[in-house]
């Protein structure tokens, strides 16, 4: 039994309850999750920082009091010895460089357009930067869609955590301003990824996010 503190609109967050959804499935291994709002300080506080000074979600504690952050070493750690992380030396390595790549080339841009999006008042300074932030995560979706007319699935042995990985930002690319129009292999990979016993959806946004949301989404067409 693991403990994870999350936030339940956080694409980062959402990827350990993913996983946990297909082992479940298959193993029955379960878990606690305590609903941490980072949107409002719930990792800023001192009981919260004392554990994980980084501040953030998602933060994983197990049972016997050991703790781990960063939702792609979890994932990692979450999946070891199981088909979602499986291969050879050389195989894993080609998934971790695809988890990799969604922290580095895609999280920061598809991710960081939806939060301003949907968690920053419409005259934030912040909102300056989507213009730019949309480029990047275009880019970033061009690279995945190039993969996607070759491969069915970024794990290098079959669906796994790099595609849960890069899936948790991906399918909501669109409330950040960044349609999906143009990535037809992308889409059908999301779709593969929904169909796959186990899955577990995001949970709807709050509607104070959708309407800041819509209201973004309007403002960038105007």
């Amino acid at each position: 039994m693991i403990t994870i503190h999350g936030y339940s609109p956080s694409g980062n967050c959402h990827k350990l309850r993913m996983l946990l959804g297909h082992l479940r499935r298959v193993e029955g291994r379960d878990y606690r999750w305590i609903e941490t709002d980072s949107a409002h300080g719930a990792t800023r506080t001192p009981e919260y920082l004392a554990k994980n000074p980084n501040g953030r979600v998602p933060m994983i504690e197990t049972d016997d009091g050991r703790i781990m952050v960063e939702s792609n070493a979890i994932l990692y750690w979450l999946a070891e010895g199981s088909a979602y992380f499986a291969g050879d030396g050389w195989q894993r390595a080609q998934t971790l460089a695809w988890m990799f790549f969604e922290q580095y080339s895609h999280e920061p841009y598809v991710a960081v357009a939806r939060f301003i999006c949907g968690w920053t008042p419409l005259d934030s300074p912040r909102r300056a930067d989507l213009p730019k932030l949309r480029e990047r995560g275009h880019q970033a979706l061009a690279v995945m869609e190039k993969h996607l007319s070759s491969h069915d699935w970024f794990s290098a042995t079959g669906y796994g955590i790099a595609d849960i990985a890069l899936y948790a930002y991906t399918h909501c690319a669109e409330e950040g301003g960044i349609p999906l129009a143009a990535y037809p292999a992308l889409r059908a990979w999301l779709a593969r990824i929904e169909a796959q016993p186990g899955f577990v959806p995001m949970p709807p946004i709050a509607a104070e996010n959708a309407a800041l949301v819509q209201a973004s989404l309007r403002a960038a067409t105007a």
